[in-house]
C-alpha cells in the first residue's frame, strides 16, 4: 500500500515515513502543500496523510481540492484539539482526525483501519447492485450513482448509504451508524456521524434541507426514505 504524507517538520516526515515502512507500507513525503498535490496527482497512492497548517496550500484546502475529484483515503494531522476543528476537518471530506502528539502505534492502527474500511472489509458475500429511487448503489465497486451520473462518495460516506439504504424506514441511532461505518475506536466522536451524513445529503439529495433519501429521525438517529 502506497501512503503520502504531507508535513512541513521534516522531523515528523522522517519518523513517521520509517515507522510505517517498517509496518509495510510505501511512504512518499512532501514538505508543502503544492509539493503534496503533484505528488498526490503523480503517484496515485493508496492513503494520504496530511499535516493541516502546511506553507502555501493548508491541509484543509488540499483536502478540499481532493475531495472535488477523488475518494482517496485522507487522515488529517493536527495539533488543532478542539471539536470544532475535527467537525471542519471532516466537513472537509477527512476519513479520520488525528492530533498531535500521536502514538506511531495508534496512527499505523488508525490507517489499516480507514483502509479497511474503504475496501469494504465487512461488505456482503454476494456482489449486488441496490436501487433505491434514482439512487443505484453497487457494493461489489463502492459506486453510487444518480440518474446514471456517477457519485463522488467518500468510503465513510459509503458505509452510511449503505447501511441505511439496505433497510429502508429502519431507524439507526448515531453510535449504531458509527459502530457499523467507522468501528468501535470512533464511538467517542458521536456527533461527527452528522458531519458525514450532511455532507452525504449534498450529494445524493436533490434538496439536502429537505432530504428524501436520508431523513432524521430528532432524538433518535437517521432512516433511510420509505417506499424508495
Amino acid at each position: 500500500m502506497k501512503i503520502i504524507l504531507v508535513d512541513d517538520e521534516s522531523e515528523i516526515l522522517t519518523l513517521v515515513r520509517d515507522y510505517l515502512s517498517r509496518e509495510g507500507f510505501t511512504v512518499l513525503t512532501a514538505i508543502n502543500g503544492h509539493e503534496g498535490m503533484e505528488l498526490i496527482e503523480r503517484e496515485k497512492p493508496d492513503l494520504v496523510l496530511l499535516d493541516w497548517m502546511l506553507p502555501g496550500m493548508s491541509g484543509l484546502e488540499m483536502c478540499k481540492h481532493l475531495r472535488e475529484t477523488s475518494t482517496i483515503p485522507i487522515i488529517m494531522l493536527t495539533a488543532k484539539s478542539e471539536e470544532i476543528d475535527r467537525v471542519l476537518g471532516l466537513e472537509f471530506g477527512a476519513d479520520d482526525y488525528i492530533v498531535k502528539p500521536f502514538s506511531l502505534r495508534e496512527l499505523a492502527a488508525r490507517i489499516k483501519t480507514v483502509l479497511r474500511r474503504s475496501s469494504g472489509g465487512v461488505q456482503e458475500t454476494n456482489a449486488s447492485i441496490l436501487v433505491r429511487g434514482e439512487l443505484s448503489i453497487d457494493v461489489s465497486s463502492h459506486k453510487v450513482a444518480k440518474r446514471g451520473q456517477e457519485l463522488l462518495l467518500t468510503p465513510t460516506e459509503f458505509k452510511i448509504l449503505h447501511l441505511l439504504a439496505t433497510r429502508p424506514g429502519t431507524v439507526y441511532s448515531r453510535l449504531q451508524l458509527l459502530r457499523q461505518a467507522m468501528g468501535e475506536e470512533y464511538l467517542y466522536y458521536e456527533r461527527s456521524i452528522d458531519t458525514h451524513v450532511s455532507n452525504l445529503r449534498k450529494k445524493i439529495e436533490d434538496n439536502p434541507s429537505d432530504p428524501k433519501y436520508v431523513e432524521t429521525v430528532f432524538g433518535v438517529g437517521y432512516r433511510f426514505g420509505e417506499g424508495l
